[in-house]
């Protein structure tokens, strides 16, 4: 570890509540950065063009930059505490190229400024080596693109932790929300703006699925945010989320939400995957999936458990009807309230006093 970088270090060993969200249009970056805010942080984030986004709630300061160019992003986490690294390419677009140098930059950043690096995880980690239950330093030997790309992030991570730049990497499971538009409840089950009718499920029948409500997980996240001092230079954490042990809860859930209770999972069209693949390159990132949905795989949350005492979980008939809501599939109802409901809401308070 060089001088710099130390006296970064110390510098920011009392949290300064200033935090950098990296992908704050998006559905985790969002969630977290909101709640941030709501936490009394301030929030800054980094955009191409932060004149053309509509929603800027995400967002105390909006800077125009690009994560691909390190100065943009070192200039943006000066004096943070915090980096959340929430940004991918869209579409499982240019992995290859993109996603790496995206969390170099980060390491880069975080190195000049002192602060810690949030990383939204995922399964693609691991192989069907590790299922079905999968603990946090599972050996990893994944077997799609992607998931050798997410090894690679975290090996990069773990590298840096060792120079004393320190991360935390939460994974969990499907994400859905009301403010997700790019995950499988949105672009797979449902049709946001439209009534559910029908819900195309992608699993199999009897085979259990993870699926982790992103209001959920940016409270847990934050509440690990909140005890940074009590982590170790590269910390690991799974979510449970919402398992559903046979491929039907889900299912059954929007179905009591929307007032079908006979309502059963539908055809999902993976054929038609299968044929546009070659053409469409979404599709046939969605294809390499697809092994998810046939194998169960559950990771395990007893780590997070431990540290936390509990794991903030939405009741799923709530979680589901704020989804619906947010993609304009159900009527709010008149007692709807803006602020979306979440496991603060069910007797799980969090302690403010922790930053």
């Amino acid at each position: 570890m060089n001088q710099q970088t130390s006296s970064n270090i110390q510098n920011n060993t009392q949290a300064n509540k200033q935090a950098l969200v990296l992908g704050a249009t998006g559905g985790v970056g969002g969630e977290v950065a909101r709640l941030l805010m709501q936490r009394g942080w301030q929030v800054t984030t980094l955009h191409r063009n932060p004149d053309q986004v509509k929603d800027k709630t995400a967002a105390h300061i909006w800077m125009k930059g690009d994560v691909m160019v390190q100065d943009d992003v070192v200039q943006a986490a000066a004096g943070k505490s915090v980096i959340v690294h929430a940004v991918n390419p869209p579409g499982y677009r240019d992995w290859e190229k993109l996603v790496l140098p995206m969390i170099d930059n980060t390491i880069a950043a975080a190195q000049a400024s002192g602060a810690r690096i949030l990383l939204p995880g995922t399964v693609y980690n691991f192989g069907p080596d590790a299922f079905p239950l999968i603990a946090e330093n599972a050996s990893q030997f994944p077997i799609t693109k992607k998931g050798k790309i997410r090894v690679e992030m975290e090996h990069r991570l773990r590298l840096a932790a060792s120079k004393g730049i320190k991360s935390l990497v939460v994974r969990a499971g499907d994400f859905f929300g009301p403010k997700a538009a790019n995950n499988w409840f949105s672009q797979g089950l449902v049709t946001p703006g439209k009534p559910v009718s029908i819900v195309r499920y992608p699993g199999s029948t009897g085979v259990g699925h993870q699926w982790a409500y992103l209001p959920d997980v940016a409270e847990t996240m934050v509440r690990l945010l909140e005890r940074e001092k009590e982590l170790g230079n590269f910390a690991r954490f799974h979510m449970e989320g919402h398992w559903d042990h046979d491929g039907k809860q889900m299912v059954a859930a929007i179905g009591r939400v929307t007032a079908q209770p006979t309502l059963k999972a539908s055809w999902f069209p993976w054929p038609v995957f299968t044929l546009l693949a070659p053409f469409k390159q979404t599709f046939k990132e969605m294809l390499e999936m697809r092994y998810l949905w046939r194998n169960e795989v559950k990771m395990s949350n007893q780590a997070l458990v431990d540290f936390l005492g509990e794991e903030p979980r939405t009741p799923l008939d709530v979680a589901v009807r704020s989804s619906l809501a947010g993609l304009g599939c159900i009527k709010r109802n008149a007692g709807y309230e803006s602020s979306v409901p979440d496991a603060r809401n069910f007797g799980i308070t969090p302690n403010h006093d922790r930053a």
